[in-house]
């Protein structure tokens, strides 16, 4: 069965070249058109697309609220945002999107979210969207913390655990974790701001770490201190921020 997909976007040129790229596609039928939000509800109320690929900035009514409007409905397609803003990746996750697309959207990438659309289409895989976005909407769960990170045009959704470190260099935040780096989507402040009351602590103004993972500590002289984590990244620290380390470590 081919992927029923609905476009919305305000702007005529957008829908047209997400169309272009769709009809390159065999398994893929677009079923129709909306230039905002609130036409948009309408037309997945009454055409149940499997698929919607969403605008995130629209009159009328924007992308994530459609998505938080659809999580009251009885239909729940699998959504994409396609966007030129890519600081909103975090909230689209947490509304329900299954991935984020940035304009110009390549064949390529297009082509990875449709497949991934594919593999979360019916109705169990609804049913699992519904639960998780049940779980995210609670506050504890929130205050745990879901860290929006890229690579190229990719974005993952990291959880707090699986994070070293975050570094910044000049105007980019890196995202370091046992094996990877990522981009990330937010600034140092923050991203400390949302790890508040959490294992992360800044030891440097371009350094927050996760405590969690902190596996040596050796004193570099009587102010600073190199700081060793599990996956042998390293950063130097004052001895008053080393030293809150080093207290709850010990504690």
């Amino acid at each position: 069965m081919p992927l029923r997909t609905l476009i919305v976007d305000d702007e005529p040129v957008a829908r047209k070249v997400l169309r272009e790229e769709l009809d390159s596609f065999d398994d893929v039928e677009i079923i129709g058109e909306a230039d905002n939000g609130a036409l948009a509800l309408e037309r997945i109320s009454a055409d149940h697309p499997d698929l919607v690929l969403l605008d995130l900035q629209m009159p009328v009514m924007g992308g994530l609220e459609v998505v938080r409007n659809l999580r009251h409905g009885a239909h729940m397609p699998v959504v994409v945002m396609v966007t030129a803003y890519d600081q909103y990746a975090l909230q689209a996750f947490e509304a329900g999107a299954i991935d984020y697309l940035l304009k110009p959207v390549g064949g390529e990438r297009l082509a990875e979210a449709v497949e991934r659309a594919k593999r979360l289409t019916g109705r169990e895989t609804a049913e699992r969207l519904a639960q998780l976005q049940e779980i995210t909407d609670q506050p504890a769960i929130r205050q745990a913390r879901r860290i929006v990170g890229r690579i190229g045009e990719e974005y993952f959704l990291l959880s707090a655990e699986e994070i070293y470190a975050f570094q910044a260099e000049v105007d980019i935040v890196w995202i370091i974790t046992a094996k990877k780096k990522y981009l990330a989507t937010l600034t140092l402040k923050v991203l400390e701001q949302r790890l508040r009351n959490t294992s992360f602590r800044r030891i440097h103004r371009n350094a927050l770490v996760n405590v969690d993972h902190v596996r040596r500590m050796s004193a570099l002289s009587s102010q600073r201190w190199l700081i060793t984590l599990s996956n042998d990244q390293e950063f130097i620290a004052s001895k008053r921020q080393a030293g809150s380390i080093r207290q709850l470590l010990n504690g």
